[in-house]
């Protein structure tokens, strides 16, 4: 079977509970490993690497960003320190690897920047085959809760994604 990983940031939650969906979308296909950023998970023998975070300052977010989110509403234990910016940022080369990255956005219109998009071009710099365009769902406030119906649509982007997984990227 093929092996995925679910990468993600969460400091309220709501990313993490789109990770979690994403994976449901993705099980049919492959086996799902979901892991928050701030573990540092090695994506070097995996098939799909799918990474995600909320959207801080127009993209991915820094230390700071994330200390100011912080002073917003309680944040989940140890989500402050490393996202994944940082966790990008100590990647290896990742020549061939299929990948995708979605993004968790405050629902306003004309609201700049993603951390999708951010991310999308990071794991492409690594040598990632990005197997769909940058996705993103979209939260009431700074720390929640999510649109009504975003989970849902999270579970059919990962079975897109799954559907997307070329062939030839397959093991036997």
């Amino acid at each position: 079977m093929l092996r995925a990983l679910v990468v993600y940031e969460s400091l309220f939650g709501n990313t993490e509970a789109v990770a979690r969906a994403v994976a449901e979308g993705l099980g049919e296909t492959f086996e799902v490993k979901v892991v928050e950023a701030r573990e540092m998970p090695s994506a070097g023998d995996v098939d799909l690497l799918v990474a995600g975070a909320p959207t801080h300052a127009f993209g991915l977010s820094r230390p700071r960003t994330r200390e100011d989110a912080a002073r917003q509403g309680e944040v989940r234990p140890g989500s402050v320190g490393v996202g994944l910016r940082e966790y990008l940022d100590v990647s290896p080369s990742l020549p061939g690897t299929a990948a995708a990255t979605f993004d968790t956005r405050i629902n306003k219109p004309l609201v700049p920047g993603s951390a999708a998009h951010r991310a999308h071009r990071r794991l492409r710099r690594l040598g990632c085959r990005m197997l769909l365009p940058a996705e993103s769902f979209r939260v009431e406030g700074v720390d929640g809760p999510l649109v009504a119906g975003e989970l849902g649509r999270a579970r059919a982007w990962g079975a897109r994604l799954a559907a997307a997984m070329p062939v030839a990227g397959r093991r036997a």
